[in-house]
């Protein structure tokens, strides 16, 4: 082959993705997300309530009853 550095990638590539499956295979810990957003998340949210209740619409007065 006229790049055996190639090969040698190619090969070392096949490996790692065939190996990764396997039950004995290295596994690194899942880290948990930064929540970065979560005050402007709740922010939003806080805000869009309050918009919401303003802009809903009133009651239908219940009518008035008769004897």
């Amino acid at each position: 082959m006229e790049q055996p550095t190639g090969l040698t990638l190619a090969l070392d590539a096949v490996n790692r993705h065939v190996n990764s499956a396997r039950p004995d295979a290295p596994v690194r810990p899942e880290r948990p997300q930064r929540r970065r957003l979560a005050p402007a998340r709740l922010a939003a949210a806080g805000a869009l309530r309050r918009l919401a209740d303003l802009m809903e619409p009133a009651p239908v007065p219940a009518p008035p009853c008769r004897p």
